[in-house]
């Protein structure tokens, strides 16, 4: 799509308006935003466009419209496989080796789950190696409704910090503020960072994380927009 406006505001409902017409998620509902934060943020993807809308380079707009068009209407299944993180959550698997990997997880990741431990009242199998075992009942339960309370712009905003970190954990220490952004980030790479220091990037891994910090990051102002 061409750019075919001139001026972008916010109207009395925050919604995003571009000239007279209000922008409209893909599934033809306009895009109103829960925060004047979020939309002044929102608003300033679409100012930001030169000729052509870039889906990828307005990834505020992307979390919003999956917020509207594919969590409102029914947030408990989207909740709901969130909250399967739970059962194989990144902090509780384990290196048994090197010794430097091993203690470097333990002082990232344990006063994480001591967070985890303390705010949810719940407790987390360890693993050595990378075969599952399950989490205690209780604990997949609670989490599972920690996530299942969050209103569908928080969902929408959580599920890339859940998959592109691998934990549960991280995700809602990053909501709740017990953590910050490049703590969750450090701790969610914690064995990647190692390897890389033993034996060196290539490029095409570079580039992925670059992609993946930048849909981290958009997340990260995403909720912190919504206050």
């Amino acid at each position: 799509m061409k750019r075919f406006w001139t001026n972008v505001t916010i109207d009395a409902d925050r919604v995003v308006r571009l000239d007279d017409r209000p922008v409209r998620t893909p599934g033809r509902t306009p895009l109103a935003l829960p925060t004047a934060a979020l939309a002044e943020a929102v608003a300033g993807e679409w100012r930001d466009v030169a000729e052509t809308v870039d889906p990828r380079a307005m990834p505020l707009t992307g979390l919003a419209n999956a917020a509207i068009d594919r969590i409102a209407a029914d947030p408990t299944p989207f909740a709901d496989g969130l909250a399967r993180y739970a059962e194989t959550d990144l902090l509780c698997y384990r290196a048994d080796s090197p010794p430097e990997l091993v203690a470097r997880q333990v002082a990232i990741w344990d006063p994480l789950l001591d967070w985890a431990r303390d705010r949810y009242d719940v407790h987390f199998t360890l693993v050595t190696g990378i075969m599952h075992r399950p989490q205690p009942g209780a604990t997949v339960e609670r989490l599972a409704a920690a996530v299942g309370a969050l209103d569908p712009f928080r969902l929408a905003a959580l599920s890339p910090v859940v998959t592109i970190t691998g934990s549960l954990v991280l995700a809602l220490a990053l909501l709740e503020s017990a953590a910050a952004a490049d703590a969750v980030w450090t701790a969610a790479h914690v064995d990647e960072d190692f390897q890389a220091e033993e034996w060196g990037e290539d490029y095409l891994a570079i580039e992925a994380r670059e992609a993946k910090r930048r849909e981290f990051d958009a997340a990260v102002l995403f909720l912190a927009a919504l206050g």
